[in-house]
């Protein structure tokens, strides 16, 4: 039975019985900050679960996509560890409880195949239940599974929680006799490869409490309201029913693997004994390439893009170790083009969205793969000499240092550093490297970290939304009100008032104030709270529904409890809804004229201006962004109505409303259209024409990554003021030039060719002048030690490369029987710097550029024996430079 099937029947069996299917929540499409990705069915439920939201059904059931990230290193030492994968899930959320989940499992198990079932052996099946489940056990004994075949097993294989305070309760597990073959009898706690689990039931009966470790805890007391969380890894029912060993044999996996064993001339499992295959290198390696392969074509799918942070770095590592895999196996050209076709034949029966956005997702691929071998070519070489010098100075780790250059000068990643290093017997220092990269990331966050909501502990805010609910926002209809100070929050928590001075964090029960999202600007403006007033300087929303006002107390004091007035900055809010109105119709026009996969990475709406950021492979022509740019601004010609409403997904999708990727929405989402021209999910604010925007003026359009591109325009009064200062600026050339305006960017280019064509001229002149005392100053050498030496300032205004050229041509005049060395220092910027040249006649004696570089910068510098170089000094240390290298050669 193909996997699709698999899932197909899943979905129908529990939509037969009163179950709501619920789509897969993208990859990236998840709201608690310490996940990357989802990685279990019941993530997106985890609000119902705890009882932060309540849940639009009573049962539900969905296959989602799930990534585990800790997996990724163990992918190909054995067969069954993949990081994607599929999970079938049903959610009962108050509704029935193990009476309704078990016999639900079993009929679907056990039913024929005619009759939509999966027709496995029920003499075949065990079920294991938590020690003293006996209304468990009880249910599976009226269901048909003897005694014998029901295991009781303790809590830590049949006892769930999710680690921390909250819904907990005992698991019922299936499992399926594969038969002798595959190991001893006696059950699950006998042999659990001969006994391969396939479905978990979890009964969400109690409440923990907090405690140190999975197994020990105190459990509070029973759940009024009992929930149902069910899984069933869909891979691993796929090899059952396909009747292979792994995951890599089902029919979504093998064909990539084979097409990567055909390119690469290997046969995966042709070595003797099941330990073999497991270990072969080579069948590890197509394990590798068939997995990430997979995974990368999921991930793309779902919006991520290769970056150097976050999901995109994840994604970045499995395509390049897929890649560098492949060429383990002796295929040394593009690899995706071979494999990534493969993935999505084999994916797009599940998700046919796959195969009508291919183009996309496989430009990322092509151009990632590309970039990475260039990469590879540059980082390899790098690392390979690092390792040869690690190794002659006796040392058997690599420095941190040198890992840390590879990764953040060359793009090389660590992990890879981390993988060749120790193919070639040696580790790195991984902590140094860690340290530095913490370092940089630091340095790079510090700005933006400060801007936002003083709360690391995410606790107050919860205990906040706990006691009073979600805020309501009503900011798309007014902008003043009055509201109730629920909360005044301090860096240290909870406080009861705030004085004059104060810096703090306010939580109303209602309010006008927009907090950042979606790319757009917080709104900023005032509250008057009794005697008191605040001025609100950021507004965010750290946890979903409790909307903060960070705000500075200007004048008398401010409680909780009590009444206050809430008001926005009312020109700051009409800019920045312009902004954000622009920024849609710059993303429907930037696909009109790219195609529909160019969709929107990224934005920014502030006052008067925008950001834009989109993926497509490759750049946008001058011309299309102009185009684009007229096509924006007639549509504020035609003036077109701005329309907001809030409708269920299945209509926004039917309509046409372009979704963001990445984003998880609820069953219910507001829509923004702009007239026919544009419709978009959106949760911003907005004009209520077109013809409000006033102007859009598109500044320039640039790479901020691979595959993503960014767009920067002005919107409104910034974009005629900008326009007004590019006329003056026009008008000013033009009467420079006495030239009609429309002539002065001819005129303009003509003088810079000019003045390129005279810098030339003056660098031969100023080249000539350099060397035209190479051969006097080569014959004036000064004998040190029986070397031949020049110790020389070169003329003022000599570039770098002038200096390199002078040492060099003083070099090569001085008799080559005779040791010689050349030190040549110059001024510039106020910085001095020194070349020092050596001839083949010294480094047989043993002196060394580079070293005598080292020797007058206090070990800084760099080079090779024979040239070297350095600088930063302060331009009246020349003379020590030179005296420093005399000396040098005097000790020698």
């Amino acid at each position: 039975m193909k996997t699709a099937e698999i899932k197909r029947r899943y979905l129908a069996h529990f939509e037969a019985n009163g179950h709501t299917v619920v789509p897969s929540a993208p990859l990236p499409a998840i709201s608690d900050p310490n996940l990357l990705f989802v990685n279990a069915g019941m993530v997106q439920f985890v609000p119902y679960f705890l009882g932060q939201q309540t849940p639009p059904y009573r049962r539900a059931v969905s296959v989602q996509k799930c990534i585990r990230t800790p997996d990724i290193d163990e992918v190909g030492k054995t067969s069954r560890h993949g990081t994607f994968f599929q999970m079938n899930g049903n959610f009962s959320f108050g509704d029935y409880f193990k009476d309704g989940a078990i016999p639900l499992a079993w009929d679907l198990a056990t039913k024929s195949v005619e009759a939509g079932g999966f027709g496995l052996d029920p003499e075949r099946i065990w079920a294991t239940v938590y020690l003293d489940d006996d209304e468990a056990y009880d249910i599976w004994r009226r269901t048909g599974v003897p005694d014998e075949r029901i295991v009781r097993r303790g809590k830590k294989d049949n006892f769930w929680s999710m680690g921390i305070p909250g819904p907990c309760g005992p698991c019922s597990e299936l499992y399926y006799d594969r038969g002798p073959a595959y190991g001893a009898e006696g059950g699950p706690e006998v042999d659990e490869d001969r006994y391969l689990e396939f479905w978990n039931l979890v009964f969400m009966q109690f409440e923990r409490g907090p405690g140190t470790d999975k197994e020990n805890f105190p459990i509070l007391g029973d759940l009024p309201a009992k929930n149902i969380d069910t899984g069933m890894g869909l891979e691993r029912m796929a090899s059952l029913l396909q009747g292979v060993d792994n995951l890599y044999e089902i029919d979504e996996v093998r064909p990539i693997l084979d097409r990567a064993a055909e390119l690469t001339g290997k046969r995966y499992g042709a070595h003797s004994g099941h330990a073999a295959n497991q270990s072969h290198p080579d069948d590890v390696r197509l394990r590798v390439i068939a997995d990430h392969v997979r995974t990368a074509l999921m991930l793309i799918g779902d919006g991520v893009t290769p970056s150097n942070e976050g999901r995109g770095y994840v994604l970045r590592r499995i395509m390049r170790r897929a890649i560098r895999s492949v060429r383990l196996l002796g295929w040394q050209e593009r690899a995706l083009p071979e494999l990534l076709p493969v993935a999505r034949d084999c994916m797009a029966p599940s998700y046919p969205e796959l195969a009508a956005d291919f183009d996309r997702i496989s430009a990322y691929a092509y151009a990632e793969e590309d970039a990475f071998l260039a990469t590879l070519r540059a980082g390899t070489t790098i690392l390979d000499t690092a390792i040869t010098e690690t190794r002659s100075a006796g040392r058997p780790a690599l420095s941190g240092d040198k890992a840390f250059q590879l990764h953040d000068t060359y793009g090389f990643p660590i992990d890879l550093t981390l993988e060749i290093a120790a193919e070639q017997g040696l580790t790195v220092d991984q902590e140094g490297f860690r340290r530095l990269m913490a370092d940089q990331r630091a340095r790079a966050k510090a700005d933006a970290q400060a801007r936002k909501t003083g709360h690391t502990d995410l606790s107050a805010y919860r205990s906040v939304l706990d006691a009073g609910g979600p805020v309501t926002f009503t900011g798309y209809t007014e902008v003043a009100r009055e509201s109730t100070v629920r909360a005044v929050l301090g860096t240290e928590g909870p406080r009861a008032a705030a004085v004059e001075g104060d810096t703090i964090e306010l939580v109303l029960d209602t309010t006008p104030f927009y907090a950042e999202g979606g790319g757009q600007q917080p709104d900023l403006g005032m509250i008057t709270v009794g005697g008191g007033q605040v001025e609100v300087l950021d507004v965010q929303q750290p946890v979903p529904g409790l909307i903060v006002h960070r705000a500075r107390v200007l004048r008398g004091e401010v409680r909780a409890g009590e009444t206050g007035y809430a008001e926005i900055d009312t020109s700051r809010r009409r800019a920045i809804s312009r902004s954000h109105t622009a920024t849609h119709l710059v993303h429907q026009t930037m696909r009109n004229f790219l195609g529909e996969s160019a969709t929107q990475a990224g934005s920014l709406n502030a006052p008067g201006r925008l950001r834009f950021d989109f993926n497509t492979a490759t750049g946008v022509a001058p011309s299309v962004l102009r185009d684009v740019e007229q096509q924006v601004n007639e549509v504020l010609l035609a003036d077109l109505e701005v329309h907001a409403f809030v409708t269920s997904l299945e209509e926004a999708r039917r309509i046409g409303a372009m979704a963001l990727f990445g984003e998880k929405y609820g069953e219910h989402v507001r829509v923004v259209e702009v007239g026919d021209y544009a419709r978009e999910l959106c949760g911003g604010t907005h004009v209520a024409r077109s013809g409000q925007l006033g102007l859009v003026k598109i500044l320039s359009e640039s790479s901020i990554g691979s595959g993503v591109r960014r767009v920067e325009a002005l919107v409104g009064m910034d974009a005629f003021n900008f326009l007004a200062r590019e006329h003056l600026l026009v008008s000013r050339l033009a009467e420079l030039y006495r030239v009609p305006s429309e002539q002065v960017a001819d005129r303009v280019e003509q003088t810079v060719t000019q003045l390129r064509d005279a810098e030339k001229e003056l660098e031969k002149l100023r080249a000539q002048l350099v060397l035209g005392g190479a051969a006097a100053l080569a014959a004036q050498a000064k004998d040190v030690h029986g070397v031949a030496y020049v110790g020389t300032e070169a003329p003022e205004g000599a570039a770098g490369n002038d200096v390199r050229t002078l040492a060099q041509e003083i070099r090569g005049r001085i008799d080559a029987s005779r040791p010689g060395v050349v030190a040549v220092a110059a001024r510039a910027n106020g910085k001095a710097s020194l070349v020092v040249a050596v001839n083949p006649a010294a480094r047989s004696r043993g002196i060394a550029a580079n070293e005598l570089v080292k020797a007058a910068f206090s070990g800084r510098g760099g080079g090779s024996p024979e040239l070297a170089q350095g600088g930063g000094l302060p331009e009246s240390e020349v003379p020590r430079l030179l005296l420093t290298v005399e000396r040098a050669l005097a000790d020698a």
